[in-house]
């Protein structure tokens, strides 16, 4: 019987891991999936629009007990150390419509192992299992969910607070802003209420253009 999550008891440090912590990382994730089982993966924020793997099937998708929100501080992808940005995790509580990619079972390994380089820049972000409901079926999908105990979350912030961290970082990736206009729009596509982010938003570009 597989393990319900992945042991990460292996990750000491809060930030990038070390190659052995990786092969770990990556190992402790497919011992938790069956071999010739196809991979699911659970987008919600920029992997809804920018996967940058393989996929055979895409579907929305309905995660419960967990929600979307701007609650991670960005030292890498949309910010810096000394300037962070303000970027999306899955936190306790309500609910998440997103992105549910299938992978093949042949590409489940290389996808996994792309996903830890790309979301455990930094180990705010770790690999869960989540039970995604789609179409009337129920699959249990690979995502990445905050840790409460790392230095980059940021709880919830007031909408003032979250758009100063927005309106001028950038970060390997790109700008805060642009990320923010790229969720809304993503959003929107899938028919999700996008009012709070649109918000954010204005107060982000209102604040940018006072200086």
């Amino acid at each position: 019987m597989k393990k319900l999550q992945p042991d990460l008891s292996h990750i000491k440090e809060q930030y990038s891991l070390s190659k052995d912590e990786l092969t770990k990382t990556i190992e402790a994730v497919m011992l938790t999936h069956a071999k010739d089982r196809d991979l699911w993966v659970f987008a919600y924020g920029s992997l809804m629009w920018r996967p940058a793997f393989d996929f055979i099937e895409t579907h929305t998708g309905l995660v419960h007990g967990l929600h979307r929100s701007f609650c991670v501080y960005s030292h890498f992808h949309r910010g810096n150390r000394k300037r962070p940005g303000l970027v999306l995790g899955l936190d306790k509580g309500g609910s998440c419509k997103g992105v549910l990619y299938k992978v093949s079972a042949k590409s489940a390994k290389s996808v996994v192992k792309y996903l830890i380089k790309r979301e455990m820049v930094t180990n705010v972000y770790l690999p869960r299992w989540v039970s995604v409901h789609f179409n009337n079926k129920v699959v249990r999908a690979h995502t990445y969910a905050l840790s409460r105990k790392h230095i980059q979350y940021a709880g919830k912030l007031n909408a003032n607070k979250a758009a100063k961290y927005i309106r001028k970082s950038k970060g390997v990736s790109g700008s805060n802003i642009e990320y923010l206009i790229n969720t809304i729009k993503y959003l929107e596509k899938l028919n999700i209420n996008t009012s709070e982010f649109n918000d954010l938003l204005i107060l982000a570009k209102t604040q940018s253009n006072l200086g």
